[in-house]
């Protein structure tokens, strides 16, 4: 035989036998299979890359929240029934901004200002009378006021100042409609679309420039001291207001005598990321307990954000806005809704609101 041929052939026999070693487990003769493993053309490795969400361009001028769209429209500011009777309310989720301030007897009153919802037909009420602070809070954001009666002063002011305003019983009683399901007078009720098509017939002026707050993620919270529960009381205590602080949706839960405070619409319970209680000098001016109260000269508030307490101090700015300051610094919102509430200083600010670590 060739030796080249002796040589393939004594390499091919030697393959051979390492080969059936190997299947064999080798020289120890286990039996064991070896793992299977999948075919490597099974394998897809995707190397694209995973592109970024694009922030939203706009924000919400009052709310701070992301928008796709600019928010140009004028505010609307409905005077909300806050009468056990009329809770719970209608609309005021879609809120950006909401007051709570006393009205006559004890019991508070909601200022509600819509501007960049786009929850035009949702249903808004009940609605109430409004009084000359509440007149100064609506002109604060350049709104159209939307109410049922006033206070001979508060007429007054509406009438000979030029205001604009969308009252059910003087001026424009069509764009609001009485629920069947509820007593007057705790059944009336509007929507967005009804008091822009109202501002529309009376030609009031849709071009204003909207007031804006300032934002930021992080808001003052690290100012702060821990606060997660939160009491407010105004005079009365079936209107004490509490807040619970959710650390997981960074929301402030309300409830109001004790009890989730609900939007009828929707059936969640409100909430806000912003929550500012403010003194301020109230007077009684008649035997009906008809209020003044002074939204000019400022003083003590605490703001709650993030679970956080910052007691600073309310200043009215040269733009005619109420807005938080510590250190002469304004106080940046978080984004999200805010809501406002206005105590007496008598006897102390310090007595009408409280918190707690839970």
């Amino acid at each position: 035989m060739n030796k080249r041929l002796q040589v393939s052939a004594g390499t091919l026999l030697l393959s051979l036998s390492l080969l059936v070693s190997a299947c064999n487990g080798g020289s120890g003769g286990d039996n064991t299979k070896p793992e299977e493993t999948g075919s490597t053309n099974d394998i897809v490795v995707n190397t694209t890359p995973v592109p970024e969400p694009t922030p939203l361009p706009y924000d919400a001028p009052l709310s701070g929240v992301k928008l796709e769209t600019e928010a140009k429209a004028r505010p609307i500011v409905v005077m909300i029934n806050n009468y056990a009777a009329a809770r719970p309310q209608s609309g005021l989720t879609n809120a950006d901004v909401i007051w709570e301030v006393l009205a006559e007897g004890g019991i508070t009153r909601l200022i509600a200002v819509f501007q960049s919802t786009n929850a035009v037909t949702d249903t808004i009420g009940p609605i109430r009378s409004i009084r000359p602070y509440l007149i100064d809070i609506g002109d604060s954001y350049s709104a159209v006021l939307a109410h049922a009666g006033a206070s001979n002063d508060g007429y007054d002011i509406l009438q000979h100042q030029g205001k604009p305003y969308l009252d059910e019983i003087s001026n424009a009683g069509s764009y609001f409609w009485r629920s069947k399901e509820r007593k007057a007078p705790h059944n009336l009720y509007s929507s967005l679309e009804k008091l822009r098509e109202g501002a529309d017939m009376k030609k009031y002026k849709k071009d204003v420039t909207v007031p804006a707050y300032s934002f930021s993620e992080d808001g003052a919270a690290d100012a702060g001291e821990p606060a997660t529960e939160i009491s407010i009381t105004f005079l009365m205590q079936s209107y004490k207001v509490g807040y619970a602080y959710d650390a997981v949706t960074g929301l402030y839960k309300r409830s109001i005598g004790d009890k989730p405070h609900i939007d009828l619409n929707n059936n969640e319970q409100l909430s806000g990321t912003n929550l500012v209680v403010l003194g301020a000098r109230h007077k009684t001016l008649d035997n009906e307990g008809r209020l003044s109260v002074d939204l000019k000269s400022g003083g003590s508030a605490v703001l709650f954000q993030k679970g956080k307490a910052i007691e600073a101090e309310w200043v009215r700015s040269p733009d005619g806005m109420i807005r938080i300051v510590k250190d002469g610094k304004d106080l940046p919102f978080v984004p999200g809704k805010t809501f406002f509430h206005i105590v007496p200083n008598n006897p102390t600010f310090a007595e009408h609101v409280t918190w707690v670590q839970s």
